[in-house]
């Protein structure tokens, strides 16, 4: 995702003060905080066209607790619900309040099926693969819950009609459970059941970006972020380390997203001249604009022109599924691994104007050159969750390296 600046409580408590005198009465302040949220997301948000979301019931419905909220916290929970009915993963408060839901990423991800929710991928060193959930599991409650009652309390309630996207939205946030909390979750595998404690777990802190040279002869480049400049640097000095190298794979799997304008630069290592990666579009009156192109300029101080894959997975999310896409469609990459989180779209901010709550949003789609959503982006080649997607990357670039001696 994109780096958020998110305001400091000293900061907010002083433009509290300076406003002390000139802000309406307490309801007022969060009725007219309500109205800009209600009407920016209505102006701007990018896939109503997708949604099957009643907004006019949205405000009919909300307006009336923010008129009733009895706090900013109130209020804050008010805004996180009505981002949640447009059940878009991108589309959030950017505060992380404890005891609200999780958005991506999730520790696990899962599909709706019957009486629970099966699970598709486990999430790499997170407390759940401790526990030795595997895909194919099946969850059936939550913290004493069923799934499917927990489910449905997160799912949007001004839905025009069913529908599926929401059904997944709403699983993967019950079985994530809340900031803050362990969970205890029931697993049934081969008519199995069995009760699973999940602890919090606090992850290590890694750096951005990680390179080293695999047994085969090849480079591997891991990048986790693309949301800090000096990535750009980090990444041309492990590019130097493997200019001579036969082949290179560049890891995204644990990527949560960033900028363009360090994505660019890194992908602007693989080509000699100018070239498109990505068409993009925003909200036009009541519908899309007609897209635009973004390009790629080729950067120094040389380019590598060995076969490259790029290897991404379900917890690639936002620029860490542009990138992919953005290599394949300069001729710079194959893609390898499994579908990606599905965040199709730019994001925006919004920062409240009297209770200063932020919130970003989908605004801008993206597409790749012939015009696919990145949403729907799939790889080259697809590994199944029950196979080492390194491997088949290393495989995938063995094969390259063969097909492109042979052609030499």
């Amino acid at each position: 995702m994109l780096t958020r600046r998110l305001l400091t409580a000293a900061s907010l408590a002083a433009v509290v003060s300076a406003r002390a005198h000139a802000e309406p009465a307490r309801d007022k302040t969060f009725a007219d905080d309500f109205d800009e949220l209600w009407h920016t997301l209505g102006e701007r948000y990018c896939y109503f066209a997708d949604k099957s979301v009643d907004w006019l019931a949205v405000r009919r419905l909300y307006r009336l607790k923010a008129l009733a909220a009895g706090s900013q916290d109130e209020f804050a929970e008010i805004v996180r619900l009505v981002c949640a009915e447009l059940y878009d993963a991108h589309t959030h408060p950017a505060e992380q309040t404890p005891g609200t839901p999780y958005w991506p990423p999730w520790d696990l991800l899962v599909e709706p099926g019957g009486a629970g929710a099966a699970v598709v991928a486990v999430y790499a060193g997170s407390a759940a693969e401790d526990a030795g959930i595997v895909p194919s599991d099946v969850i059936v409650a939550v913290n004493g819950e069923p799934v499917a009652n927990a489910a449905r309390r997160y799912l949007p309630r001004c839905l025009t009609r069913p529908d599926k996207a929401a059904d997944r939205y709403a699983v993967n946030v019950a079985v994530g459970g809340l900031r803050g909390q362990a969970r205890r979750i029931v697993v049934q595998r081969n008519g199995t059941t069995w009760i699973v404690d999940l602890p919090l777990k606090h992850y290590p802190a890694v750096p951005d970006l990680e390179a080293k040279a695999l047994p085969e002869g090849f480079g591997l480049i891991a990048i986790r972020s693309f949301a800090e400049s000096s990535v750009v640097m980090a990444f041309d000095s492990a590019l130097a380390r493997f200019a001579g190298a036969p082949g290179l794979i560049i890891d995204v799997r644990y990527n949560g997203g960033g900028d363009t304008a360090v994505a660019r630069p890194i992908m602007g290592r693989f080509i000699s001249q100018k070239k498109p990666y990505a068409l993009m579009r925003r909200r036009d009156g009541q519908g899309l604009s007609a897209p635009w192109t973004e390009y790629v300029d080729p950067r120094g101080p040389f380019t590598y022109q060995k076969p490259v894959v790029v290897l991404c997975g379900h917890w690639s999310a936002s620029m860490a599924e542009g990138f992919p896409m953005g290599m394949r469609d300069i001729g710079a990459a194959t893609v390898v691994g499994t579908p990606m989180m599905g965040l199709g779209a730019a994001v925006y901010d919004i920062v409240l104007d009297r209770t200063g709550i932020r919130a970003q949003y989908s605004a801008e789609p993206v597409y790749d050159t012939s015009g696919v959503p990145r949403s729907a982006f799939r790889p080259d080649v697809i590994v199944p969750d029950t196979q080492d997607s390194l491997n088949v990357a290393i495989a995938t670039l063995q094969h390259l390296c063969v097909r492109t001696d042979g052609q030499r």
